[in-house]
């Protein structure tokens, strides 16, 4: 059987058809690894463990040590982000004007800890560097939706906001 055939029988067996690199043309190629775990994320938006096997065996690099350079770059993910991805700012500005107060809000509302997922897929938190928006401090996005001047009773009713356009989708 080909390799490209091989693949493809694999690929369909782990359910991982919708990976959007020609797999075999990596075959034994050194520095691939990179770039396949930038394919398999881009394609489910995590690098499902299916994946990690598959492209443990076009690499010959083992599972485990693949593993340990998903979990050292920051730009992998090993879960699926939520419906609304929360990017809370901790940047300079935001940072003196209390976003680890509105980040401890949001965890407690979400009953989650900084860079997780909801257990019912609703919400990612991901703290990060800085959003750009210092003049707006505290500042968090919601996918590509900006929110500035936050206080602990903003926070709370944007969440009860996203929260019920969930359970009713015909809220705009």
């Amino acid at each position: 059987m080909k390799a490209q055939d091989k693949l493809n029988a694999q690929q369909t067996k782990n359910g991982l058809t919708g990976f959007k690199v020609d797999l075999w043309n990596y075959e034994g190629e050194k520095g691939a690894l990179i770039p396949l775990l930038q394919a398999a994320q881009d394609s489910y938006g995590y690098i499902p463990l299916a994946a990690i096997d598959q492209i443990s065996e076009i690499v010959g690099i083992p599972a485990a040590e693949i593993y340990g350079v998903i979990t050292f770059y920051s730009q992998f993910r090993l879960k699926p982000l939520g419906k609304y991805l929360i990017k809370i700012c901790d940047g300079t500005a935001c940072h003196v004007n209390g976003s680890e107060r509105i980040a401890g809000i949001i965890e407690d509302e979400l009953q989650i800890t900084g860079n997780d997922t909801t257990p019912d897929g609703l919400f990612t938190l991901q703290k990060v560097a800085c959003i750009g928006c210092c003049s707006l401090s505290p500042v968090i996005m919601i996918n590509d939706e900006t929110y500035g001047r936050l206080t602990p009773k903003k926070v709370q009713l944007l969440l009860k906001e996203y929260k019920a356009k969930d359970q009713n989708p015909q809220t705009p």
